[in-house]
């Protein structure tokens, strides 16, 4: 028989939700084929890479079939696979009977899709709704800062595999660009998922030009932003409010983490712009009689053209004081 009789293999992911029972992730296997005389049938089989544990199924084709309709295309549909989030899978696609050479597979990863939350501003919270099914592992969410790595910004909270749809409180200091929300299951090397509620939220990108803070002791403008920006910084003058600002030459300087300006008079005109892919952005710190300094004693000593590390922006990251709360509850109506 040749390999030719099996077209096409497919496989795909579903959740089933039963309200007594809860969720239960499900793997679909679909295949196209062409009838041959000698075909009496299929076997679909999806082995975990992680267990080697099997399961298979098999669909017979009628006789009338395979004999009078010899060489005709023929889509198959398996019954649902059990499966959980996360989980590495090999698929397999054979005839029956059994033919040296004649079989299709694939590898399938279980993805969980996205997680449904819902900000409540109200509250500085990220209400997260997490479908367990029953027999999964437990699962992690957690709030963290999309850096080089996600940093905590709060500490993660499991949910215990019950069988049982919860709803989780996930509270923040600050909307950020970079504040994420991130779900893995509580198994070794688990896929994480992330969502970024505040990426393109024009707000929370009018906070990252707001840490500008002026050091009186060493004259020095500084800027540190709470998440990760590509683009330029420098030093303008604008002669009054809604005025253009004119950039002073040779005060560019490139964003990495932390831009510096020693010996600057407090000028109410003085202005820092901010020129990234995002727009344009422009913050006069000395426009009103108190400027913004830092809320530490510590501040930047510039001697020399080198200077000491200023301590991070107690603002810039949510108080990990804020604890999550993890209540159990029927699905709340959350976007996808």
């Amino acid at each position: 028989m040749s390999r030719s009789v099996l077209e096409a293999l497919t496989s795909s992911t579903a959740m089933q939700c039963v309200p007594s029972d809860g969720c239960a992730m499900l793997l679909r296997v679909r295949a196209s084929i062409t009838l041959h005389e000698r075909l009496r049938g299929l076997e679909a089989c999806a082995m975990s890479l992680d267990t080697q544990e099997t399961q298979c199924q098999s669909v017979w084709v009628a006789r009338a079939s395979h004999r009078q309709q010899g060489g005709q295309q023929l889509q198959v549909h398996f019954g649902c696979f059990a499966v959980s989030v996360a989980q590495h899978l090999y698929v397999t696609l054979r005839t029956i009977p059994h033919f040296c050479g004649v079989q299709l597979d694939q590898r399938h990863l279980v993805e969980a899709g996205k997680l449904s939350y819902l900000v409540d501003r109200r509250r500085k919270a990220i209400l997260v709704q997490v479908p367990r099914a029953s027999g999964s592992p437990d699962y992690y969410v957690r709030l963290c800062l999309k850096r080089f790595t996600c940093e905590d910004a709060g500490a993660p909270v499991r949910v215990t595999a019950n069988g049982v749809s919860q709803a989780v409180s996930l509270p923040y200091s600050q909307e950020l660009p970079c504040l994420c929300l991130e779900g893995w299951s509580a198994t070794p090397d688990a896929v994480r998922i992330q969502i970024c509620p505040f990426e393109n939220d024009t707000e929370a990108l009018e906070v990252l030009w707001d840490t500008v803070y002026y050091h009186p002791e060493s004259q020095t403008l500084s800027w540190e932003p709470a998440c990760p920006v590509s683009g330029h910084v420098s030093l303008c003058w604008r002669p009054g409010p809604g005025a253009g600002c004119r950039k002073l030459q040779q005060s560019s300087q490139l964003v990495h983490r932390r831009v510096q300006y020693p010996l600057v008079d407090t000028q109410p005109q003085l202005c820092l712009k901010f020129s990234t892919s995002w727009g344009s952005w422009v913050r006069c710190p000395f426009e009103q009689r108190r400027f913004p300094t830092l809320p530490t004693s510590r501040c930047t000593c510039v001697t020399g053209g080198s200077h000491s590390s200023l301590p991070a922006n107690a603002h810039s990251r949510p108080a990990r004081s804020l604890q999550p709360q993890v209540t159990r509850q029927p699905p709340l109506p959350l976007p996808s």
